[in-house]
């Protein structure tokens, strides 16, 4: 009989690229849904629909994960698997899981893998388009109908969102609702931790290459 970690370990390389797309669908639904507010109700159902479908998959698979790693649901088990815990309460985020299809494909393949700084820095710029593009949706649609709202557009909603993201902050548009400024918080976060993530892989990189060009003395 195998033990948890094999059978975690199978079940993740069967499961990830089918959750990966089911993550796609659900930010497709979600985005349809925000963006088409004159679509029939019929179609916003069955949007609805596939949206608590999607979700319910992912509870499942994070179920699943726990059964199989034979451990017990607990503040611990969730710091040590705080991406999988995110990503089941923001599905929004689900395709953030998408360096898991990588990890995937090497384990497959036998392919070497990219340098760290290169899964970095491809890693931070796919999280920044997601998020950005996830929080754009969010803040757009808690804002739109709100009294005295300056994100009326999702064109607002886009352009307040790479100002909170880059840290940058205009505050031509901001958020009024008590969730939008929850999400805006929640992406001030975030481009704080791409910005420092970034910025140090960067700096690391270009360390390594000085001195194997003899520009910094040996040991430093």
């Amino acid at each position: 009989m195998d033990d948890d970690g094999g059978r975690l370990a199978r079940w993740e390389n069967r499961s990830e690229i089918p959750l990966f797309l089911m993550g796609l669908l659900f930010l497709g639904a979600y985005a349809v849904h925000v963006l088409a507010p004159g679509l029939p109700p019929a179609a916003h159902t069955a949007l609805l629909a596939v949206i608590g479908f999607a979700w319910a998959v992912f509870a499942v698979d994070y179920a699943a994960r726990l059964r199989l790693s034979g451990r017990r649901f607990g503040p611990r088990y969730v710091v040590s698997h705080l991406l999988d815990t995110v990503v089941l309460l923001l599905p929004l985020l689900r395709p953030l899981r998408a360096v898991q299809i990588y990890q995937v494909m090497q384990r497959r393949h036998e392919q070497p893998r990219m340098t760290l700084y290169g899964r970095v820095i491809a890693y931070a710029g796919m999280t920044a388009l997601l998020i950005g593009f996830s929080g754009a949706l969010a803040v757009y649609q808690q804002e739109r109908d709100a009294p005295g709202a300056t994100i009326v557009t999702f064109g607002d909603a886009v352009w307040w969102t790479c100002e909170t993201l880059t840290t940058v902050g205009y505050g031509d548009v901001t958020p009024v609702t008590p969730a939008g400024r929850v999400i805006a918080a929640f992406l001030m976060l975030m481009g704080l931790a791409l910005l420092g993530a970034v910025t140090g892989s960067f700096s690391s990189w270009l360390y390594q290459v000085f001195a194997r060009e003899g520009e910094l003395p040996p040991g430093r």
